[in-house]
């Protein structure tokens, strides 16, 4: 029965990793610097409904949708070390591109962590095609977003999202919003509640392929950030899917999307920590040219301590989101306390290292032609999914008091 991947039990050595995740993150920041970089502002203005699907091809080309999957289907097996040093470097470019392939990977997690062969032999190696395929990841809804992610929350969940056993299908009733890749994908990871259950008490984990009769794709929301990557809604009226397409079994969805969570929060805190890098690094360049008071501006004392401020900050949250991927790579079940302390910290870095790179960039810093005003707007996205700030500090301080109790 195969789970996902694994690296070798060991010690993370910070200043040089495995030799096969290296050569991936040099490949990754190749692409991510070359072909991403210079469409990062088009990506960005371009309509709200716009995929670019020949960075998803390219992408795709180097395994961007398969980091983890094992290689016997077609995967790089790489883990979530793996998928969070290419998050961050593709996420220095352009977080939406990231998002993309994150995204994609998230829908496969419920699969891979199952370990279900029937749902890993049909889904898991149609990554490994000639053409891309995206997946969605379907949680959140218009009443029920943190109450699907907090076990003590659940029986407080509004107008979930339905299933209901007929036979030999279950049957899907309701709509989920805010979902990366949901106009685009093949198929989705769905959490369901089901009848007779209140809240969210029944949640349990489907995979649903989204061209049959009954899935309906909504409108691609106009964000703010990550506009390279579609968010959009996914109507199910009547929605049947087999028997073999549950995960887990009934009334595990929880304790599922909890798992995946947990392991996803180090991939998203290197998508922040990218973020920040990249405002770092445009800051670093104005900084080593602009001339004032007959100095470079990073000779002036208040600019250098901001910039040694930021380069710490960036510093922190690699350190951070690197252990925090490597217990997940090495722990089962994953670790609850490093990826929610890895986020936490990730996402208000990039926030603040963005934010520090439009002050020292000046009027040009406000201007799209510039760049960093869209890696400021990119900096609040990580907040919201995978976890709220707030949602994190009640995982971490349980996790904090857990320990005291033992």
């Amino acid at each position: 029965m195969t789970t996902i991947a694994q690296l070798p039990a060991q010690e993370l050595n910070f200043d040089v990793l495995p030799a096969e995740i290296q050569q991936f993150k040099s490949v990754v920041r190749e692409f991510a610097q070359e072909v991403v970089l210079p469409r990062a502002q088009e990506l960005d203005q371009a309509p709200a409904g716009e995929l670019d699907w020949d960075i998803v091809r390219q992408g795709h080309a180097l395994g961007l949708d398969r980091v983890a999957i094992p290689a016997q289907f077609g995967g790089l097996g790489l883990g979530m070390l793996g998928i969070s040093v290419a998050m961050e470097e593709l996420a220095a470019a352009c977080p939406g591109t990231a998002l993309i392939f994150g995204a994609s990977m998230l829908g496969q997690t419920p699969i891979l962590y199952s370990g279900d062969p029937y749902l890993q032999q049909r889904y898991l190696p149609l990554f490994a095609g000639q053409e891309p395929v995206l997946a969605c990841n379907a949680v959140t809804e218009e009443e029920a977003g943190c109450d699907l992610i907090i076990p003590a929350n659940a029986v407080h969940a509004i107008n979930v999202m339905t299933a209901r056993r007929a036979g030999d299908v279950y049957l899907l009733n309701g709509h989920k919003r805010f979902i990366t890749n949901a106009k685009v994908a093949t198929f989705a990871s769905v959490f369901a509640n089901m009848e007779g259950h209140p809240g969210a008490t029944g949640l349990t984990s489907f995979i649903v392929d989204l061209d049959q009769p009954g899935v309906t794709r909504g409108p691609v929301a106009d964000k703010m950030g990550y506009r390279a990557c579609l968010g959009s809604e996914l109507v199910f009226e009547n929605v049947e899917v087999p028997l073999s397409n549950v995960v887990g079994g009934e009334l595990n969805g929880m304790a599922i999307n909890m798992a995946q969570s947990n392991m996803a929060r180090a991939s998203v805190a290197g998508i922040s920590t990218g973020v920040a890098q990249g405002a770092l690094d445009k800051a670093l360049q104005w900084c080593g040219e602009r001339v004032q008071g007959g100095e470079l501006l990073y000779r002036h004392q208040f600019s250098a301590a901001k910039l040694a401020e930021m380069a710490a900050k960036v510093e922190a949250s690699r350190m951070l989101y690197m252990l925090a991927a490597n217990k997940v790579d090495n722990q089962l079940p994953a670790p609850e306390y490093e990826p929610a302390l890895a986020k936490f910290f990730a996402d208000r870095v990039a926030i603040e290292v963005a934010d520090a790179a439009v002050s020292l960039i000046g009027a040009r810093g406000y201007l799209r032609e510039y760049g960093v005003e869209k890696m400021l707007r990119d900096a609040y996205g990580a907040r919201i999914y995978e976890g709220t700030p707030e949602v994190l500090a009640l995982a971490i301080t349980d996790c904090l008091y857990r320990v005291d109790e033992l």
